[in-house]
Formats: C-alpha cells, structure tokens, sequence
C-alpha cells in the first residue's frame, strides 16, 4: 500500500485506522503570540502539555489518525507539532500546506506573480510543491495535503489566485485538496466548478464545513461531483445544531452516499480567535471538542440506523482512499 507523510514520517495508508478528517492542534497567530503573548498569557509548557493531553484522549477512544489542516493564515508551526506528535506516537498527525484567506493576499504576495508589478510565475506553487516534496522550513516532515478557503466573500481574486495554485500543485504532486467553504452561500459549488475546470481530480477533494448545511440538494449535487462532502464540525451548535448534523448524515447514508462523507470537529487545543482564555470558547461552544464525535455522534448515528459498516466508511474507508493518491 502507499504511503502517507505525517509529523513523525511515512505512515502506510492501511494503517490509518479511524481518522478525524479536519482537526487543527493549534489554531493561532504566531506572530500575535510572539509580541502579546510570550511573557503574558502565553505559556509554551503549559499549552504544549494540555494540546498532549487532549490529542492522548482521542487515542483512548480508537482514533488514530488526524488530518490537521494548519497552513500561512492560521499559525502553522511546525516545530510545535512535530513535539507534540513525539508525545502521542499512537496518533498519526498529517499535516498541510496552502494558503488561508477570505479575501486579500499577504504583502508577501502583492507584488510577486502573475498579474503583479513584478511578474512572473505563482511563487505559491512552488512553496507548496516544496513542502510536499522536500519538507517543511528545514523540519523534515512532509506536507500530505492542500488547503485553501473561500468564505461569505465569494471568489476575490485573492481567494481565486490561492485556488489556483493550489490546482497547479495538485496537478504536479497528485496531492489531495481541503477546501473551507462557506454553506449558507453555497460556495462548494464554486469550488467544484473551478477546480474541475482545473484538471483537478475531485475524488480527491474535500469540500470542508459541507456540514453546515442540511440542504440535501446541495449536498447530494456536491457528491455527485465526486468530490467528499466535509461533516467535519460537529460542536459546532452555534452554526448548527448536532442533532441536525445527525439528522442529514443519516438522510445521505439513506441515499447511498456514506462512501462521499468524512467527519471531523473543526476543533483544537487552543484557539486564539476569540481571546487569549480558552474557558471563554468553551463557555460558547461547549460540545466543540475532540471527543464529541465519539461519545456523541457516533451514539446518535447508530440510535437513527446508520450502520456500523457506513461509520467505517466515513471514518477509515473514505479517508484512506483520499489519502492514497489513487481515485
């Protein structure tokens, strides 16, 4: 069987086990970190060892894999990662590369590439081709898959220059995409729509946070793409309610689509989006954590006639295939 790049090294695919679709470690802003953080309410140790203590919860309940799509725009640091993987050796972490945005590009960006004062080729293809390839900033560890995102904005150009060139990687790497979509505009169709149009292969496409939508229209359009429908944010309530994230799994299983679904959470270890104190996320969004898909869901899916075989599909079978470079 081939293999998969992950923080600690190739992984055989088939080893895989249950693996939990989109879950970051850390979901932060490095440089925030840095200059507010360091010396204040931020402590290395302590953040290390509770990121340790909750992906070894995950471990308990038989998952053994997590696919962490961390990439420029959400703090992807490496060094960090590898750590923590060294501390949990019965959980595979994959990592990604891309680029998250929702609109404009990086200053980084402005001036370089195609299109821009200086011309030239997409400087983004080549970073995530090398990441894919030789590794990450000097670490060793191989990026596995890509990551880009389109959100309420719609298709800026900064938002289509990513898409692109993370379709130019894919065409070169034969690696698989995790694209972040925004359900209440519909926006998996636009991604389904480009990246096609791009050469790319959707069966090995993930159209991330298609859960947020309990739409089986649009669900059922979206999968008959080929690409896999994202039911990766289970805690998530605020955005829509776990029994109706239950509710359309189990619609779709009855449709025959339990071979076009992952699950995940959305979730991390630390979040700095709303605020240095984690106790204020959890206040908001009690049920967003890694162990609410087994304790919960899974529960839930069996109770409402989703098979044990249909489980397995979305949680070994599907991300196994998305993982081996084969349709």
């Amino acid at each position: 069987m081939p293999a998969v790049e992950t923080a600690r090294g190739p992984v055989d695919v088939s080893a895989l086990g249950r693996t939990l679709m989109h879950e970051h470690v850390f979901f932060m802003n490095t440089e925030y970190v840095e200059n507010y953080g360091s010396g204040g309410w931020w402590d290395e140790e302590e953040r290390v060892a509770d990121a340790v203590a909750k992906l070894r919860s995950l471990v308990e309940r038989g998952v053994t894999t997590i696919a962490d799509p961390t990439v420029w725009g959400l703090g992807r640091y490496i060094p960090r990662i590898q750590r923590i993987a060294e501390q949990v050796p019965d959980l595979n972490v994959i990592v990604a590369t891309g680029l998250y945005t929702y609109d404009v590009l990086p200053f980084q960006l402005h001036y370089r590439g195609p299109g821009t004062l200086l011309e030239g080729p997409e400087p983004l293809v080549a970073d995530f081709v090398r990441d894919l390839t030789e590794g990450i900033a000097g670490t060793g560890v191989k990026a596995a898959f890509l990551k880009c995102a389109i959100d309420a904005p719609g298709l800026t150009p900064g938002v289509e220059r990513v898409m692109r060139a993370v379709a130019a990687a894919h065409r070169e790497t034969g690696a698989p995409v995790t694209v972040h979509t925004h359900s209440p505009s519909g926006s998996g169709r636009v991604v389904a729509d480009l990246l096609g149009k791009e050469g790319v292969d959707l069966a090995k496409v993930v159209i991330g946070h298609a859960g947020d939508s309990n739409d089986l229209d649009y669900l059922t359009e979206l999968a008959d793409t080929g690409a896999i429908l994202g039911m990766d944010r289970f805690g998530l309530d605020l955005l829509n309610p776990t029994a109706d994230r239950v509710s359309t799994i189990v619609a779709l299983c009855e449709r025959g689509y339990a071979d076009r679904m992952v699950l995940a959470h959305d979730a991390s270890c630390y979040n700095d989006w709303f605020g240095p104190d984690p106790e204020l996320l959890r206040g908001l969004a009690p049920n967003w954590h890694y162990e609410h898909i087994s304790d919960d869901v899974l529960p839930a899916l069996r109770e409402r006639g989703v098979t044990e075989e249909q489980i397995d599909r979305m949680l070994v079978d599907n991300p196994r295939r998305y993982f081996s470079r084969e349709s």
